[in-house]
């Protein structure tokens, strides 16, 4: 999380690497919340927020623009509609999602089971 702020804040840091490590983490938030759907649910579910929350960005109206302004508004948010963003957040969900199919296929339940 911490680099993926860095991104906003630092150029040395290019921006897309923010993007993919915020839908990581949206990933991981889903996964920690919901244990009890498969890998590939997380993952769909995880695109589509992160999907939904670029496409929101096409909406520009006053009252969601104040909101956007804020820092938190921002980060949550965004700004305005990039493919570029849509690029990197299935980048960002296809990682984490092949590193945690390779952390459950070494240590956790076997194939077939609740979590694929």
């Amino acid at each position: 999380m911490l680099i993926g702020l860095l991104s906003r804040r630092f150029s040395i840091i290019p921006l897309w690497i923010g993007d993919v490590l915020w839908a990581a983490m949206v990933y991981s938030i889903v996964r920690v919340l919901f244990t009890r759907h498969t890998m590939k649910w997380a993952a769909t579910v995880s695109l589509l927020f992160s999907f939904s929350i670029e496409i929101s960005q096409l909406y520009q109206q006053p009252w969601i623009n104040k909101i956007r302004a804020t820092t938190l508004g921002h980060l949550v948010l965004g700004q305005t509609f990039s493919w570029g963003d849509m690029l990197s957040y299935t980048l960002g969900v296809s990682m984490v999602f092949i590193l945690d199919n390779l952390i459950i296929s070494k240590l956790g339940p076997k194939p077939g089971s609740l979590f694929f």
